[in-house]
């Protein structure tokens, strides 16, 4: 087992949703194994050794080829930098970016254990060619989107635009989903967070990571159990 977890090709891991640690109240909670742990966790480690990452430069992005961004927080301009740089070096990202997000949390309004509620990744999303519309008046309903054969749950996504010159992007799903080829590398945007809600994941969930995990790094080696 050990043998087969080295071969497994290494994902970067960032974001305000728990996965790889997963509710914890603390470090205590970790520790003493008293948080809640998330579903995505084993669906992600069935093909990659994952690699938690607290902040984006360039040392902490090295020897990763793969990224999954889980509605991050705000990125400070460097991060921003370094993530441009790092995927048009090659790398290969799929960042959940949610504007409204609708999953439960154990933790109050406004306290930092709480997942991101808003997106705040406008300037790296504006510098790839794309804007993302949200509207407010909209009433929170799960809804299935398709791609590429891929049913996606959504609730109360954005909707995602081409803007500028040629901008490097393909929109599908009802405009929730972006596929953004930028320089060597690659970026697969969605503009929600639904199927990776901890405590009521729709049953389209795991499918759904699974199909846009290959989507987005299709072109990593083979042990990837794909």
């Amino acid at each position: 087992m050990a043998g087969e977890a080295e071969q497994r090709p290494v994902l970067g891991l960032m974001g305000t949703v728990p996965i790889y640690w997963g509710e914890a109240g603390g470090i205590d909670d970790v520790l003493a194994d008293r948080s809640e742990q998330h579903w995505a966790r084993p669906v992600l480690e069935s093909g990659f050794t994952l690699h938690p990452i607290d902040y984006l430069d360039a040392d902490a992005l090295a020897g990763v080829d793969d990224l999954l961004l889980a509605q991050p927080r705000a990125l400070s301009g460097e991060e921003n930098v370094a993530l441009d740089a790092w995927v048009r070096a090659g790398g290969h990202l799929l960042l959940f970016a949610d504007p409204m997000m609708t999953g439960h949390s154990r933790f109050a309004l406004g306290d930092r254990r709480r997942p991101q509620d808003v997106t705040l990744l406008s300037p790296i999303l504006t510098h790839w060619g794309l804007a993302m519309d949200f509207d407010p008046d909209e009433m929170p309903q799960v809804e299935l989107v398709e791609a590429d054969g891929i049913a996606i749950p959504v609730n109360l996504p954005g909707r995602l635009a081409l803007q500028g010159e040629s901008p490097p992007c393909r929109i599908s799903a009802a405009r929730v989903l972006a596929q953004c080829a930028i320089g060597a590398g690659s970026a697969t945007i969605l503009a929600d967070a639904a199927l990776l809600d901890l405590h009521d994941p729709e049953s389209h969930s795991a499918s759904a990571l699974q199909a846009l995990v290959s989507l987005a790094f299709a072109s990593t080696g083979e042990n990837t159990g794909r």
